[in-house]
């Protein structure tokens, strides 16, 4: 695990000498983190009290790795004190939240969300902010699994006195989530010497940094149990406000009867999905009317599969976006929108009756009329078909128009890819799709990414990860997917697939184009999930919105690296929605085409191997993945026994 550390003896050193802030930089730049200026001033305003006050209770051998990043996630804790129980001997650790604010209150009375001064929106409680980063080690490092072990949280309101942050200091503190301000720096440093000898924190520190890594919860495997039972996911920081603000504007809109729209815009892995199933779980354990919908069938029918095993009531809370057209208004409390990008201009189909295709309206107010706080969850880089025009701009507009207040909460933070931030960006930029060239990727000790020679070498790497799926034991998966660059036939007669995807002497079959299964190969909305999905080429439809420990991706002639980058060729695509030049511009198909990719080359967890089937694009690949640094996470594996 990534973090700057040292001594609190050595800290207080290098802020003395000026240098703190430029260290700090320095470790983060090396780890392929971006340093703003707000974090630089942070740095100097808030680690030289910590450091102080560390040697004021006579703590200055303690430990502290200061910006130290989550397992598997992007996220970074301010710092974490590492050290030896005074009382038992044993490793004891602090989670310590830093705040320079000398001014908050309660956001709208939430006792959860604060407003504080000059800041823009409404934040996290700082209590509740360390007391999700305590929750989330615990379920992650398997150092922490000892019992003797502690953990504990504070956090830390140094420039605050009590009567400015009076709403902040009523809710009721934990072992997870004590807060202190400035003014009660005395109690600060008794509590430190109670969680901390005057020993060496060297050791805590080793163990901690080195501690083995349990695998990320699939969100499948705990759906079920997350709407009847309790939350399994825990939420951080971002994720945590978006899912206060859905609650939130629930109970304002009871209240204040005053409709608010909530929009939660993030990248791949930022956590959209299990917001809007925490979301979702809370109120149905509360037996409050909420309904989840999609735009997507692989997405949807799995959702019903596996967390409405067992209960129609279950199952028919999983909804299409199209379902609306007839729907009475404001006829439920809450409608996620999850995937909510891929909003079509109309819910009409070939299927739609003439009667309800004359009074249709457009797909986005329908969703917005028939709820009274409808949530969308969207990545506006994951719009891949024509027609599809979901972004925030557009929704913000139309529910302004009808009247709702607008909340719009971005996520920063990833939670895919190993939690690299460094690969996310590496993909944009390869595909240009933020405004950057592409770059060497050099690794960052996160991320697993490779290049095959062949789609044999590639299925070969994948079949060797591949274990079993949510379906069965947890173990890793791993599945094969493509950009549509070759047909896509009917099963034969004696119900085998087509292996349509070929490459040299290599070839495979699509996904199964439809619901049903063939022989062994799973219906279409299951592929990603069950693991006879294995060994059939998944493409972006049935990819979308999924995730697998390894992902193989095929990139076909439709991409090809032309002068130094990557250009696409629309002509080599065989996805029917492109056929016409009148419905599709080029410049929407250039667009359509690299978000494709976009999409394949960010559902892998641990890693991504890639091919292409351009020996020039495999040549230009080949200079820019260059990985010298290996992957430094240590997962715990399950017990296969």
């Amino acid at each position: 695990m990534s973090a700057f550390r040292t001594s609190a003896t050595g800290l207080l050193r290098l802020a003395t000498d000026g240098v703190l802030a430029d260290r700090v930089a320095e470790h983060l730049w090396a780890m392929r983190h971006g340093v703003n200026p707000a974090e630089r001033r942070s740095w100097k305003g808030s680690l030289p009290v910590l450091a102080q006050d560390l040697l004021d209770a006579g703590l200055g051998d303690v430990e502290v790795l200061v910006e130290y990043q989550l397992p598997l996630t992007s996220r970074r804790i301010d710092a974490v004190l590492a050290g030896v129980d005074p009382r038992t001997g044993d490793d004891s650790y602090l989670v310590v939240e830093l705040k320079g604010w000398s001014y908050a209150t309660a956001y709208e009375d939430s006792d959860t969300l604060v407003a504080v001064e000059h800041a823009r929106g409404p934040r996290l409680h700082p209590g509740v902010q360390v007391a999700d980063y305590c929750e989330y080690l615990t379920d992650f490092l398997g150092a922490l699994g000892h019992l003797k072990t502690t953990l504990r949280g504070a956090a830390y309101l140094h420039n605050a006195v009590d009567r400015d942050v009076t709403d902040l200091l009523d809710r009721p503190a934990t072992e997870q989530s004590r807060l202190f301000t400035g003014q009660r720096r005395g109690q600060w440093l008794d509590y430190l010497r109670s969680r901390f000898a005057p020993k060496s924190g060297a050791g805590a520190a080793d163990r901690f940094l080195t501690s083995p890594v349990r695998p990320s919860k699939h969100l499948l495997r705990y759906a079920q149990q997350e709407l009847r039972e309790r939350s399994h996911f825990t939420l951080l920081d971002e994720q945590h406000v978006a899912y206060e603000m859905v609650m939130h504007a629930i109970e304002r809109a009871r209240t204040a009867n005053r409709r608010r729209a909530v929009i939660v815009a993030g990248g791949p892995g930022s956590g959209k999905s299990v917001i809007a199933l925490s979301v979702m779980g809370e109120l149905a354990r509360r037996n409050r009317p909420v309904l989840h919908a999609t735009g997507s069938r692989s997405f949807t029918q799995t959702m019903r599969r596996y967390a409405g095993r067992g209960s129609t009531r279950m199952r028919d809370m999983f909804k299409y976006f199209n379902s609306f057209m007839d729907a009475d208004p404001q006829d439920i409390e809450v409608l996620l929108c999850d995937e909510a990008h891929r909003i079509r201009e109309t819910s009409v189909n070939r299927y739609t009756t003439k009667a309800r295709r004359d009074r249709a309206r457009p797909q986005l107010e329908e969703l917005i009329a028939a709820a009274r706080v409808p949530v969308f969850l969207l990545d506006e880089h994951q719009v891949v078909k024509p027609g599809e025009l979901g972004n925030v701009e557009i929704i913000s507009a139309y529910a302004e128009s009808l009247g709702l207040d607008v909340e719009l909460v971005p996520l920063h933070d990833q939670f895919r890819c190993g939690g690299s931030e460094a690969y996310e960006q590496w993909v944009l930029d390869l595909l240009g799709l933020d405004g950057g060239e592409p770059v060497v990727w050099a690794g960052d000790g996160r991320f697993d990414l490779r290049l095959a020679e062949s789609p044999e070498q590639l299925e070969a790497f994948l079949r060797s990860r591949q274990r079993s799926g949510v379906d069965g034991r947890a173990g890793q998966t791993a599945r094969m997917s493509a950009g549509y660059c070759w047909p896509w036939s009917k099963p034969r007669p004696d119900g085998t697939l087509v292996p349509d995807v070929v490459v040299g002497d290599w070839a495979r079959p699509w996904n199964v184009n439809s619901d049903r299964s063939v022989g062994d190969a799973p219906g279409s909305a299951f592929w990603a999930t069950d693991p006879n999905g294995f060994g059939q080429v998944g493409c972006v439809y049935t990819a979308q919105g999924f995730e697998y420990d390894w992902s193989g991706v095929i990139i076909g002639p439709d991409l090809v690296a032309r002068d130094g980058r990557l250009v696409t060729r629309r002509a080599e695509s065989k996805d029917p929605a492109f056929r016409s030049r009148k419905a599709v511009s080029d410049d929407e198909a250039d667009r359509l085409i690299r978000n494709t990719y976009k999409v394949l080359l960010t559902r892998g967890m641990r890693g991504t191997a890639i091919v292409s089937t351009d020996p020039e694009t495999r040549d230009f690949l080949a200079r820019l993945v260059r990985p010298e640094r290996p992957v430094e996470t240590r997962y715990e594996e399950p017990n296969d026994g």
